[in-house]
């Protein structure tokens, strides 16, 4: 059996755009000699369709779809994700499904069986699960239909392999199924390429059956999707590897002897991180109906590698940085900005706002009579900048890109409207020292690095006073960054950071930063997740709450 691995990128209830896009992929693949051929999850509606499936015309509008899908589709078959409604009397009224279509019409209709609720999935809000193995006898050979999660319950697969009572790949080799194939729509996270093949080669090896790993692709709201789906052999080895970060379209003959696939080479490390990033804030863009972005371009490194970013995902063209200097402002800082501008080849204003930070001043003088200046004046800098580039945005048609880091949202290192400001978050999950990283990366892989040599070295400032440095407020960067990667990403207590070696008043008084400024994080734009536990709905902290651990674990 030929089956076509078909990686596609939908958007989000366009069901008859998607629709079109696999009419599309399943034409080359027929043509090309497939006998199956095999989409992501929910591939009609778009991953995760969340609150639109509380709408019921949009469930029947993805029911008519796919029965005019069908229409189309001749002797190669086709599988494809979609939403199906119960017929029971109790329970949700939805399932998250899968169609198997042939020769005009809808074979057999199958039902996943695991429905995550962590991190950022909560498929037990709207579906009901299904409970029978999803075996289809087709083309000489049984086929084990599986969606997403009901795969993760093999080896190191991280929370979901400890949360089910029952193994539904077992399930459908005890049903007879002869090939295994998984229809996924997994988020990006760093490292998880790694993970995944583990898990696919773990159910291979354990069942002795090859298995066909489909993956959605494209940023969807704060979610990523890589791709890379693959196939591997009952042996465990991988016969077929598809790109990450783009569409993609491949045959894998499952035959004996059949001759090998082409393979294509994954990204690895900060470049992952890095197409990730530009393929998440591209789709949001596009998606969105976003021609244009625009950012603040400080001469700092955060809006330098968001301007790199954004150049890269939408066309130089179509990216504005504004540099808008306060009093306070270095030269070199409006200099790095322009340098940056220009090798990136984005257009750039420059707005100063000594005039109305004073004026600002002025209106509140009286108010503030007998007060000393402090963090207040700071923050007016900041939310006259957020306001220039909200009207800009308005004026124009563009999208406001924040350019605060992890670290910086994580302990409330950042201005409410002001720098945080903006549509969407596009490094509001990258901790600074992978910042910097980053950076250094993208300046490795131009002809002529764009980033300044300066913003590299220079100590970190949010230029809102004399001679400030971020290390004022804040410990060292690579200090900061791995007590938010033990408190915030996996949940380590007070006791269990400072026993890896780290001083106990400062992780006390990072952990107060981030439990405090939880208020500020619920009002920020969506981010972009690429690590295991970004800020959003992946992690749901109440505000008003007075938790405050006495030691312990």
């Amino acid at each position: 059996m030929k089956i076509a691995l078909a990686q596609l990128n939908p958007t989000v209830g366009d069901i008859d755009g998607n629709a079109r896009r696999i009419l599309d992929a399943y034409g080359r693949a027929a043509r090309a000699g497939a006998d199956l051929v095999v989409t992501p999850e929910l591939s009609l509606l778009g991953y995760p369709p969340r609150d639109l499936l509380l709408k019921p015309r949009f469930i029947a509008d993805n029911l008519a779809a796919l029965e005019r899908l069908a229409g189309h589709v001749g002797p190669t078959a086709l599988v494809v994700g979609y939403v199906d409604r119960t017929d029971r009397e109790r329970g949700l009224p939805l399932r998250n499904a899968a169609a198997l279509m042939a020769d005009g019409g809808v074979v057999a209709r199958k039902v996943k069986r695991l429905l995550p609720t962590y991190d950022v999935f909560d498929e037990m809000r709207y579906f009901e699960p299904g409970d029978e193995p999803a075996v289809v006898p087709w083309g000489g050979a049984t086929l084990g239909l599986s969606i997403c999660e009901d795969l993760w319950t093999q080896g190191s697969a991280g929370p979901a392999a400890r949360l089910y009572h029952g193994n539904p790949v077992a399930d459908l080799v005890e049903a007879g199924a002869d090939v295994l194939i998984n229809m996924s729509a997994s988020p990006f996270v760093s490292g998880k390429f790694a993970q995944r093949a583990e898990l696919v080669r773990a159910q291979a090896l354990r069942h002795g059956r090859p298995v066909v790993y489909v993956n959605q692709v494209g940023g969807n709201d704060s979610l990523v999707f890589d791709g890379a789906s693959f196939a591997v052999s009952a042996g465990g080895n991988v016969i077929v590897q598809l790109k990450a970060f783009e569409e993609d379209l491949a045959l894998v003959d499952l035959a004996p002897g059949a001759p090998p696939a082409e393979m294509a080479d994954l990204p690895a490390g900060v470049e992952a991180l890095r197409m990730a990033l530009v393929l998440g804030l591209g789709d949001y863009l596009r998606k969105t109906g976003f021609r244009e972005a625009v950012l603040g371009l400080s001469g700092g490194i955060d809006s330098s590698l968001v301007a790199c970013l954004a150049a890269e995902a939408v066309g130089a063209e179509n990216v504005l940085g504004v540099a808008m200097p306060s009093r306070y402002s270095s030269a070199h800082s409006v200099e790095d900005a322009r340098t940056l501008a220009s090798a990136l080849g984005i257009r750039f204003l420059t707005i100063p706002i000594d005039g109305p930070h004073t004026a600002f001043e002025e209106v509140l003088a009286e108010a503030f009579a007998g007060r000393g200046p402090d963090v207040t004046e700071e923050n007016l800098q900041a939310r006259v900048r957020g306001t220039i580039l909200m009207g800009l945005s308005n004026k124009f048609g563009s999208l406001v890109l924040a350019t605060g880091n992890k670290s910086e949202v994580s302990v409330g290192y950042c201005t409410l409207y002001g720098d945080m400001v903006g549509g969407l978050a596009v490094i509001g999950d990258v901790p600074k020292t992978l910042v910097y990283r980053l950076c250094r990366h993208i300046n490795a892989t131009y002809a002529r690095s764009p980033i300044p040599e300066r913003v590299l070295t220079k100590a970190p400032s949010a230029e809102l006073r004399p001679e400030q440095k971020d290390e004022d407020s804040l410990p060292p960067y690579d200090v900061l960054d791995p007590i938010l990667d033990a408190y915030v990403r996996d949940e380590r207590s007070y006791d269990q950071i400072v026993a890896a070696g780290f001083d106990p008043a400062t992780v006390s008084h990072v952990i107060g930063l981030v439990d405090r400024n939880e208020y500020k994080r619920q009002q920020a734009a969506p981010v972009l997740k690429v690590t295991s536990r970004a800020f959003g709905f992946g992690r749901r902290m109440p505000i008003a709450q007075r938790y405050e651990p006495k030691g312990g674990q």
